[in-house]
């Protein structure tokens, strides 16, 4: 059973797989920092100056905090701004990997227009065909 499983675990499919999922990862907090750091600060100060992460609706009339973290710890909230700035870090995910995926299939649909490369003829093939093109022409006359 362990060696099944090792066989397994090695195949490359599986491999490669946990290193997408690895770079997956990385790749997620990335766009995350873009997204928490450099995108939604300047939608922020378009729209005037607000900031997404604490826009909230208390769910309770329990919940009187200003700010999200203070207002989870009061009771029940709708956090919509988190919403709103994961919905975005989904559409940049979600270009980013069309814009991926787009590129592989103009690469492959490259490599298929590519014609097959022409075999050398071997040496002796050659000779063998002046052979049968001579013997045939030799008939012919006779």
């Amino acid at each position: 059973m362990i060696q099944e499983f090792k066989e397994f675990a090695m195949k490359g499919n599986v491999v490669d797989l946990a290193v997408g999922v690895i770079i997956g990862a990385a790749f997620g907090k990335i766009v995350e920092s873009l997204v928490g750091d450099v995108f939604m600060p300047i939608i922020g100060a378009v729209v005037g100056g607000l900031d997404f992460s604490n826009y909230f609706v208390g769910l309770s009339s329990a919940v009187t905090a200003t700010s999200l973290a203070d207002a989870k710890k009061q009771g029940a909230v709708l956090a919509y701004g988190n919403f709103l700035t994961i919905a975005i870090n989904f559409l940049i995910i979600a270009f980013i990997l069309f814009l991926v995926i787009k590129a592989v299939n103009r690469l492959k649909k490259k490599e298929e227009e590519k014609p097959a490369p022409v075999a050398e003829v071997p040496q002796d093939v050659k000779l063998l065909g002046e052979i049968r093109d001579l013997l045939a022409g030799s008939q012919a006359r006779l």
